[in-house]
């Protein structure tokens, strides 16, 4: 394909929040650099359908879970590039030429975003800045913060793993430090889930969730415990 960026977008009863990031890739694909548009979507019923099919793009089916939607969206993929979004977060800025630059530079890296919340509070603010520290200073970019990988990389590290939580952090842990780079470009993030549940309370069972990870948990328990 001309357009080397498949954009993949996981999916659960998200019609009410995708409108904003489908919007932000329109430019992206009258640019040339989105060929393909990818739903990957776990049963919703809320019309994602009629929506995929408005904005020309392929609905796939998949089992619930972020990793297993990631992973049938990447199989279906026709990309030399592949840009990892989730439903409820839009490119910011100068995006389109930051990712064309990484892909033209940077061929053997993968790339994220830059956080932001669509928030004023100052609570927002602090939160997006250690996000954004943790992915600078430890290499270790959540999901939210989007995911352009090349085809090559993703199939060398073997893809998402199909795991209900935490797919993110193996993922990137699977890239590695070296082949991991910050794309000049902001994501703008839902901060519906930090307002609901307080941005620090959040913060720190994120962190917890994370450490636990790292510590060996699985991610299938992990998953339990989150959805409580």
């Amino acid at each position: 394909m001309s357009a080397p960026v498949s954009v993949i977008i996981p999916t659960l009863n998200a019609a009410d929040t995708i409108m904003p990031t489908l919007t932000c890739l329109v430019e992206g694909a009258a640019d040339g650099l989105i060929g393909q548009l990818i739903i990957a979507d776990a049963g919703s019923n809320d019309g994602i359908a009629a929506i995929a099919d408005e904005v020309g793009a392929d609905l796939v089916s998949a089992k619930q879970g972020r990793g297993p939607q990631l992973r049938a969206g990447a199989e279906a993929a026709r990309g030399e590039w592949l840009l990892f979004l989730h439903a409820d977060t839009v490119l910011d800025g100068d995006w389109i030429r930051a990712a064309r630059r990484h892909i033209e530079l940077y061929p053997s890296k993968a790339g994220y975003f830059r956080i932001r919340f669509d928030s004023e509070r100052s609570y927002a603010r602090w939160t997006e800045g250690w996000t954004n520290i943790r992915a600078d200073w430890f290499k270790l970019p959540f999901g939210d913060q989007g995911l352009l990988i090349s085809r090559a990389l993703y199939n060398e590290i073997g893809g998402f793993e199909d795991i209900p939580l935490m797919e993110d952090v193996a993922i990137i842990l699977a890239i590695g430090r070296r082949r991991l780079r910050k794309i000049p470009a902001v994501a703008v993030t839902d901060a519906v889930r930090y307002e609901r549940d307080g941005y620090w309370k959040r913060g720190w069972r994120n962190w917890g969730y994370l450490t636990a990870y790292r510590l060996g948990a699985s991610p299938h328990v992990l998953a339990e415990r989150y959805r409580r």
